[in-house]
């Protein structure tokens, strides 16, 4: 039986306020708006390459990141990035203030940094050490 190739996934992240929650993925990490409906504010698509996240706010319900449930299963989601060196540094021109800092070998053989969103929801962008590419 063949095997049907898998492209992304696409975590689904409950915010606080969309609006907000667009301006910081836009002008912080430089994502795009994939989609935006005028009579649905309370949901969005965003995207850079080929991460994306869908983010949607309901009244009432709180954001959940992973930290607050667990603090050892702190990351919400996980960035392949081949050159997470170069990505830190775009991050840190635009002001973004990491969680953790860039770390070329973490304990679990990682290259990457994390970073919180305005929910707190935890990233890691990065790859396996012996998948880094260096900067250019």
């Amino acid at each position: 039986m063949s095997r049907a190739p898998l492209g992304s996934i696409t975590p689904s992240f409950i915010v606080s306020d969309v609006d907000r929650t667009i301006t910081f993925y836009r002008d912080r990490l430089g994502f795009e708006v994939r989609f935006r409906e005028k009579d649905a504010p309370w949901f969005a698509v965003i995207g850079r390459e080929g991460a994306q996240i869908f983010i949607k706010s309901e009244g009432g319900i709180a954001p959940m990141p992973n930290h607050t449930r667990h603090p050892h299963l702190r990351l919400d989601g996980f960035v392949y990035v081949a050159d997470p060196a170069t990505l830190s540094q775009e991050f840190a021109e635009k002001g973004v203030i990491f969680s953790t800092p860039l770390n070329m070998d973490t304990s679990d053989g990682l290259t990457g940094f994390e970073l919180a969103d305005p929910d707190g929801y935890i990233l890691f962008f990065g790859c396996p050490k012996s998948e880094v590419k260096p900067s250019t």
